[in-house]
């Protein structure tokens, strides 16, 4: 869609009052065949123009002199207020007695890469129809990315308490165990005792083990008292768990498949002739960040 205004003085003002990532994707579409190769580059620009941006963040349309000056520190760029002002108004999109409180990034782009902004401000792709349905079907991927998190952080909610519950039934087994072992370790002792020594030490060593055998312990009997509520208690925290991680693992698997089908969209509009190739680099740009989040086993991309 073209850029509203009665002459390119007004166009260039609606374009400079849009936001960083639509001010560099409209300097793609405009110069896609001689700056492709940099597109990567004024991905980073967003993202720093975002950083220093405090009060708008990704939504701002300029940085201040300062900010600006600092942001072009940042891209190994040093000039005085003045050459910067100059660099500037060397375009011609701003006028030389011109001095705006905020830079918006396409001014920069404009001096950086040399191009004329009457060109920029009249340049719009003819596929606004394919451009309209792949952000749907990425607005459709955000969405989707939402809930997952969404009921990722349910799963993870009711999962302490699950994992709580197990480590008490770990805790109550190896309690059970130990009162076993050392009960098992005084009935050998004893029926070992009963069949040495003398006569009256063996007889008094089988009326323990007679006696030993006969008693159950209260050590013991507390172990498996406990042992079984633990395992109550972790069975009754195991269904909450499970039913959150099944929601969670089909929001997953729904968010894969949102991405699959913008990916198959994307890939196919670019084939056409008079593609907006820098809006869909964009999308793809956007894709490829939010596959960093997917699991590999389902089409994720490694986080470096």
């Amino acid at each position: 869609m073209a850029l509203k205004g009665a002459n390119d003085n007004e166009k260039l003002a609606e374009l400079c009052n849009r936001n960083y990532k639509d001010q560099a994707v409209w300097f793609l579409n405009a110069f896609w065949h001689q700056f492709e190769s940099e597109a990567e580059r004024l991905w980073g620009y967003c993202l720093k123009c975002a950083d220093l941006d405090i009060e708008k963040r990704a939504e701002g349309t300029g940085l201040d002199e300062v900010r600006m000056h600092k942001w072009l520190e940042t891209q190994g760029e040093t000039l005085t207020v003045v050459d910067m002002r100059s660099k500037l108004r060397s375009t011609g999109a701003i006028a030389q007695n011109d001095r705006p409180k905020l830079v918006p990034l396409i001014h920069y782009l404009l001096f950086r890469y040399g191009v004329d902004w009457h060109v920029l401000v009249n340049s719009y792709g003819d596929n606004a129809a394919e451009i309209n349905e792949a952000q749907r079907l990425l607005n459709e991927v955000m969405l989707a990315f939402q809930d997952s998190d969404s009921k990722a952080k349910q799963a993870r909610q009711t999962e302490a308490p699950f994992k709580a519950a197990q480590e008490e039934v770990e805790a109550a087994m190896a309690d059970v165990k130990s009162q076993e072992d050392a009960r098992e370790r005084k009935t050998n002792d004893l029926t070992r005792k009963s069949s040495e020594g003398g006569v009256v030490a063996q007889n008094k060593a089988k009326a323990e083990l007679a006696q030993h055998l006969a008693e159950d312990p209260l050590p013991l009997r507390k172990a498996r008292v406990t042992l079984e509520a633990a395992l109550k208690k972790a069975e009754k925290a195991r269904a909450p768990f499970e039913a959150a991680t099944k929601l969670a693992e089909e929001a997953l698997e729904k968010t894969r498949q949102r991405v699959e089908e913008a990916e198959a969209y994307l890939n196919e509009v670019k084939k056409k002739p008079g593609s907006s190739h820098g809006s869909f680099w964009w999308m793809d740009r956007e894709l490829a960040e939010k596959k960093k989040f997917l699991p590999e086993r389902m089409g994720g991309v490694r986080k470096n």
